[in-house]
């Protein structure tokens, strides 16, 4: 529970605006019904989770705990300060031929491959002690972050105010990564 837990709701708040979330809505709107896009999200999900989860068990092999504990807090802190901006379109898959399952796990792996969701994982699992609880809580909030908007599409952005969302997920990644911070330093 130290490690999955954490990462579910990390990985949920790092979501909810994002990049990743805008092309799940578009997907969600290209293909329909919306089970394979969202079992297309599951599987790059789990492939990103699982390569964060192989990085941090190997970082925290090399690594003393505490500048692994310093480490999570600053991916907090970064994943937080980029949920507060505004995040432009990802890029299409329009063109992608591979139906709803196979675009949507292409296009969610590729896009979601090295983003502040993955970093802040890959930290976590480095600091936890469970690397592969780390990888699952946080493949299953990016399902369940980005389910909604598959589901929704394009009404999903009118019913939840996204600025207001990035702006209070930000707020609170940010000060986990604080508190983490201040931890490790041992600062107080």
């Amino acid at each position: 529970m130290d490690a999955l837990v954490p990462a579910f709701l990390i990985a949920l708040l790092a979501e909810l605006g994002d990049r990743t979330q805008l092309q799940a809505m578009a997907l969600g709107e290209r293909f329909r019904p919306p089970g394979a896009v969202i079992a297309g999200i599951a599987l790059a999900a789990i492939m990103n989770m699982a390569i964060a989860g192989a990085i941090g068990m190997e970082i925290a092999a090399y690594i003393p705990h505490r500048p692994v504990q310093l480490l999570t807090g600053v991916a907090l802190i970064l994943a937080g300060s980029g949920a507060v901006f505004r995040v432009k379109a990802p890029p299409t898959v329009e063109t992608w031929k591979l139906g709803a399952l196979l675009s949507s796990a292409g296009a969610f792996f590729i896009l979601a491959l090295g983003d502040k969701t993955q970093f802040a994982i890959g930290a976590l699992a480095a600091g936890s002690g469970y690397p592969w609880l780390a990888a699952a809580g946080g493949a299953a909030g990016v399902i369940v972050g980005n389910a909604p908007a598959v589901v929704l599409g394009d009404r999903w952005p009118r019913i939840v105010p996204l600025r207001w969302l990035r702006v209070g997920a930000g707020a609170l990644l940010g000060l986990a990564g604080i508190v983490l911070v201040i931890v490790a330093l041992q600062i107080g």
